[in-house]
């Protein structure tokens, strides 16, 4: 005789939201913790876009721009942390948005988070192709370093993420535990090898006082390219909405995600600045790691070949492509949660099709999806001349953080207004929740301002070498799709889409309620 297991707190708190448990709670709060760390990945954004950041501002943008981002991200972090808490989800911020201010609030903070996670996915893994292909030459494998060569490799990569994501969540969950401690090693590595073997060392002086003047537009100066330079540390700080979108998979979820979020910003804040400065102090010369007939357009592999004798820049190399390699497997990961929950609530045309389990407990033609649209949207990158392929690149870092910082301030700011009406999880702010979410919101207007502008000069129409392959279309690509997103709202889906339905019709109501609900 088969006996019926009862429920787990998880299980009943999630019922209490209206979903089954569909599926598998195999996650620790350390897998929770290591998918967001490796998501944000320091060895990942904090080096593939490094370029951007040192173009714009130059080394004060990564000694003074990293810290500065990084206490702005923490309270932003922070009232996240108080909604997964309250509601562990795998809709994460659309089911939040959507529970505290109605649907139409649950489809646009959707759309917005599907296409941050989306272009964040894409911006992951054209980094990870730069470092791989490199790293497939200096063993041997002569492909090139030609963007052509780099967009197949992102192709197999793209493919490659997508099949492992296809094998199950177990191995998912070891892939990001293995993943979390190799960032962390690896960026001790770095650091070692760096301080140590470069043949070339920047004084502190130089690195907190030198300056990139590249404003573009006339005035500011260095203090507009500084801003603009933020986008490096901001792009890297990204994706740590993934503890909230893997709550339905994870062992006391309404606390673990909340302090997966956190952890996850406090740890790269302190051991992302460590990678970034051993870079910065080992540059040889700023004029070279900034000129693209030098470094291809990305300073770092630069810098490594040419402070470093070959094994050691190889073996930094290969240490920086893995974890890169990492980071784009656990954004598909995320991201394909994100889209199941948003399609498992008919908000996706074919909700049924992409909403759909494999035997294994995971959503296949979600995370094929997500892949797909990852390719499509770095097409970009081999239109325009080979010397702008590295705009293509900003543009889907600029894409993958506004659409993704614009779906984390929808929901802090219903937060804030339901005020003390809003019933906290186990985690909670108290009454800090207001000054970190007036903080948090604030932040988030303003890198959505400045990130829509161009890092490059000649972007400006204004600008005597005027050049559209040079415009960032970031802007143009966010305002098509939210614009079809908002007619598709007012034509047809406000009056069918009616937020998050119930996959049950009562909890289950054999063990005693041990939290707080929290409804609004």
């Amino acid at each position: 005789m088969t006996e019926t297991r009862p429920p787990s707190d998880d299980e009943r708190r999630l019922a209490e939201l209206g979903y089954k448990q569909e599926l598998a709670r195999s996650w620790s709060g350390f897998s929770n913790f290591a998918i967001s760390f490796t998501i944000v990945s320091i060895l990942t954004g904090g080096l593939a876009s490094y370029g951007i950041g040192l173009a714009n501002g130059g080394p004060i943008t990564m000694a003074w721009g990293w810290p500065l981002v990084s206490v702005m991200v923490l309270f932003v972090g922070l009232a996240m942390a108080e909604l997964a808490s309250a509601y562990p989800t795998s809709g994460g911020l659309y089911w939040w948005a959507a529970e505290l201010g109605g649907p139409v609030w649950g489809w646009f903070t959707g759309w917005f988070n599907l296409i941050g996670q989306i272009a964040v996915t894409a911006a992951i893994d054209y980094g990870a192709a730069i470092f791989t292909t490199v790293v497939l030459n200096v063993v041997g494998i002569d492909i090139g370093t030609d963007r052509t060569a780099i967009f197949l490799v992102f192709a197999a990569v793209l493919v490659l993420h997508a099949v492992l994501n296809v094998l199950g969540p177990h191995l998912s969950a070891v892939i990001n535990n293995v993943s979390a401690w190799w960032h962390v090693g690896g960026v001790a590595i770095f650091v070692l090898v760096l301080g140590f073997g470069a043949r070339h060392h920047q004084s502190a002086g130089w690195v907190f006082t030198e300056t990139v003047d590249n404003s573009a537009i006339g005035f500011g100066g260095v203090a507009f390219s500084f801003l603009l330079g933020l986008l490096h540390a901001q792009y890297t700080f990204t994706g740590y909405d993934a503890s909230a979108h893997m709550s339905e998979e994870t062992h006391d979820a309404s606390r673990m995600a909340a302090k997966g979020i956190i952890s996850t910003i406090v740890v790269s804040a302190i051991v992302g600045y460590l990678l970034i400065m051993a870079v910065t102090f080992a540059i040889p010369n700023l004029d070279d790691a900034l000129d693209p007939g030098k470094n291809s357009g990305y300073p770092v592999i630069y810098i490594l070949e040419n402070s470093l004798n070959g094994f050691w820049s190889g073996l930094l190399l290969i240490i920086a492509a893995v974890a890169q390699l990492f980071c784009g497997y656990a954004s598909v990961t995320s991201a394909s949660r994100m889209l199941f929950a948003f399609a498992r609530d008919g908000a996706v045309p074919g909700s049924r099709f992409w909403s759909r389990l494999s035997a294994r407990k995971v959503p296949v033609h979600a995370v094929l999806f997500i892949s797909f649209f990852a390719f499509v949207l770095l097409i970009p990158s081999m239109l325009v001349p080979p010397a702008n392929a590295p705009t293509a690149y900003a543009a889907a870092t600029s894409i993958a953080t506004i659409g993704l910082y614009i779906a984390y301030g929808i929901p802090i700011l219903l937060r804030q207004r339901h005020g003390a009406r809003f019933r906290t999880g186990p985690w909670q702010l108290g009454a800090w929740y207001r000054p970190i979410g007036v903080v948090a919101l604030l932040w988030i207007v303003l890198i959505s301002l400045l990130f829509i502008l161009p890092t490059d000069a000649r972007g400006y129409p204004w600008h005597s070498e005027f050049t559209w392959t040079t415009v960032n279309y970031a802007p143009i690509t966010l305002v098509g799709v939210v614009g079809a997103i908002g007619v598709w709202w007012l034509a047809s889906a406000r009056t069918w889409f009616t937020g998050p339905k119930r996959t049950v019709d009562e909890p289950p109501a054999d063990q005693p309620d041990k939290g707080e609900p929290a409804n609004a």
